[in-house]
């Protein structure tokens, strides 16, 4: 396919090599040129604006910040909306407004744009490997145009259901990490406190019915108390503050949503927000 990748950081560079590797034609844009550097000397070719990359893909990829950023290269001056030509599809990876993702859809179905809202899991790993776990909003037809590209990307790809269904995923897949990381720190805590070494602990949860990826990967960052970032806690604290201001919209509580994003906004406040997300547990073990 020919491929237009918008937002080159720590996802968007793996996703755009594992593209071409799989024989994609990708063309890049990005707020800095130096950023597109390694994938140019790839084979990607740069484009000036992404007006200029739509004009020349059927397939557009955004990678980028929050929703005011998508709508900035998808809606704003010299925009995607400015360049595609109708029946274009534009995927964003982004992690967004469920609510945002339903509006852009909109404006860019008024132009003959299809919009595809996949948020992804599997962090900067799962992007390097091409193993991502793929949220899917929008139209079946759509998603059955895009699903070479993100193939080369991700291992599963699941339609979630219309416009705005991959972002709610996206946010309950936060929730559910976020919660996850706070037990197993209390689990390794009250090891701990006992006397117990939590390694072996953690080991044995691993063998039965507490076993989970979170226990695997981020009980291994807490016992070798290794923060480097998989996934930021300044990031993970954005994602967080879509989650409630989803729940408030709604008139919805979620408890334990509001307690983990307070520790990770507090792990933010302290200047820590470059570390991995699961570096709250520091926090919690120095609470009584």
């Amino acid at each position: 396919m020919k491929v237009g990748y918008i937002g080159l950081g720590i996802m968007g560079r793996p996703c755009v090599l594992n593209l071409l590797k799989a024989g994609h034609q990708v063309s890049v844009w990005a707020r800095r040129r130096e950023s597109a550097a390694p994938l140019l000397a790839a084979g990607a070719r740069w484009c000036d604006s992404p007006a200029e990359l739509a004009a020349e893909v059927e397939l557009v990829v955004t990678n980028v910040s929050d929703t005011a950023d998508v709508e900035a290269v998808l809606l704003g001056d010299h925009g995607v909306a400015q360049g595609a030509k109708p029946g274009l599809v534009c995927v964003d990876m982004s992690t967004i407004s469920p609510i945002g993702a339903r509006k852009i859809a909109a404006s860019l179905a008024e132009k003959g744009i299809d919009f595809l809202d996949c948020p992804v899991s599997g962090g900067e790993v799962g992007a390097i490997n091409g193993t991502l776990t793929i949220m899917v909003g929008g139209k079946s037809e759509a998603l059955e145009k895009a699903r070479p590209a993100l193939q080369a990307m991700g291992k599963t790809i699941t339609h979630i259901g219309e416009s705005g269904a991959g972002q709610v995923a996206k946010a309950c897949n936060q929730i559910a990490v976020g919660v996850g990381v706070a037990a197993v720190a209390e689990v390794m805590k009250l090891a701990k406190a006992c006397g117990v070494d939590p390694a072996p602990v953690r080991e044995a949860l691993l063998g039965g019915f507490a076993q989970s990826r979170v226990l695997d990967v981020h009980g291994q960052r807490m016992i070798d108390d290794n923060y480097a970032p998989g996934f930021k806690a300044k990031l993970h604290l954005k994602d967080m503050g879509i989650v409630l201001d989803t729940a408030r919209e709604l008139g919805i509580k979620l408890p334990e949503a509001e307690r983990v994003a307070g520790l990770i906004g507090e792990l933010v406040e302290k200047g820590e927000g470059e570390l991995d997300s699961s570096a709250i547990a520091r926090l919690i073990w120095e609470k009584n």
